[in-house]
């Protein structure tokens, strides 16, 4: 197997995970807020849609761009899969301890409420920064290419 089949097989990979993460994470707001009978908006309904575009539909897309270039010998590439994959499991982690506590009677204080909100914001940042570095790494990838398809004719 080449590199860009075994890249497209770790995306697609990557991407099986982050459906299961937001499939689990769906189930979970629809059972927990059934079971404490609440009906209004809560951050539970947000870690299903980004655990399925940030992170399932993100590594199909990147699945993609895999077979064409060989994104994962790349540094800024495995770099960018360090970083993602930290910053989306804790933007959605920190969603769901958000979305508990706007379900449950109990109200944060008011220190873990600003706990909540900056490791959610680092999560964020985490996020944006692999994004950043994904583009830089198809940049590079795509120049790559072409000044190899120069050379060879």
């Amino acid at each position: 197997m080449d590199n860009k089949a075994i890249g497209v097989k770790k995306s697609m990979n990557y991407a099986l995970a982050y459906a299961i993460l937001a499939l689990c994470g769906g189930v979970f707001y629809r059972e927990f807020t059934r079971f404490n009978d609440f009906s209004g908006v809560t951050a539970l309904g947000k870690i299903h849609t980004h655990f399925f575009l940030l992170g399932m539909f993100m590594y199909l897309i990147i699945a993609l761009f895999a077979r064409h270039y060989d994104l994962y010998s790349m540094k800024t590439f495995k770099s960018f899969r360090g970083i993602y994959n930290t910053g989306v499991p804790m933007t959605g982690i920190m969603l769901g301890f958000r979305g508990v506590f706007d379900v449950l009677p109990e109200k944060l204080t008011r220190g873990a409420d600003k706990a909540i909100s900056g490791i959610a914001g680092i999560g964020h940042i985490l996020t944006g920064v692999g994004i950043i570095l994904l583009i830089i790494s198809l940049k590079k990838a795509a120049v790559s290419e072409k000044t190899e398809t120069k050379s060879t004719t």
